[in-house]
């Protein structure tokens, strides 16, 4: 089980020591959400943080676009330091030709799913990708409540990776606690994405920890 912790919550005034405390925690991942105020109602953050918090970091990167042209911007977040892609199954554009540029890169490539998407909708691309993110709550903003109705999609989503003998992993992001993830794991995920969880807690090392043992 991997551990990826958003910067989404993160204190974003001292984000290198944020980072630096997770990392040493015992993080795997770093999760990095992208937004754009199109296709989600919030605006985040852009390379330039990436490429900065990167110096601080040997942490993979697990760059979350959450935009609506992510063919146009996926090349700028890999040249400031990207390990993942993660793009939306919900855009319009060419995702097979997507997933083999990222690929091409020499990075790994994701495709994400809100939580009205069935898994039906990503069966064409499911053997060309590396991650498969479900979103656990409607996309945009941190702190919301997990949705036990998708707990279902994981299991649909890992039978269907196990019976192909798939290569994917499975990332799970929205409303993950000690309580969550433990349901999530259960459902057979691979990656949990935790934000306010770990970085809202009086001892957020404690927290990670927490969730790594489960």
């Amino acid at each position: 089980m991997l551990i990826a912790p958003s910067i989404l919550s993160a204190d974003f005034a001292n984000l290198a020591k944020d980072v630096s405390m997770v990392e040493s925690a015992g993080a795997d991942w770093l999760h990095v959400d992208v937004m754009d105020g199109h296709f989600v109602p919030n605006i985040t953050i852009g390379p330039v943080v990436v490429k900065s918090i990167k110096k601080y970091s040997k942490l993979f990167f697990d760059v979350h676009l959450m935009i609506t042209n992510p063919e146009k911007y996926w090349e700028s977040f890999y040249k400031a330091g990207a390990d993942l892609i993660v793009f939306h199954n919900e855009v319009s554009c060419d995702k097979k030709q997507l997933i083999q540029e990222i690929k091409k890169a020499g990075i790994k490539a994701g495709v994400s799913i809100k939580p009205k998407t069935p898994v039906s909708d990503i069966l064409e691309i499911l053997p060309l990708v590396d991650v498969v993110l479900i979103m656990t709550v409607e996309p945009g903003f941190g702190g919301q409540s997990f949705m036990a109705d998708m707990v279902p999609k994981i299991s649909s989503l890992r039978k269907i990776i196990d019976d192909n003998k798939y290569k994917c992993l499975i990332e799970i992001d929205g409303g993950i606690n000690d309580k969550t993830a433990k349901v999530c794991i259960d459902a057979g995920a691979d990656v949990l994405v935790s934000g306010s969880y770990i970085f809202a807690a009086q001892n957020p090392q404690q927290v990670l920890k927490g969730l790594k043992s489960l």
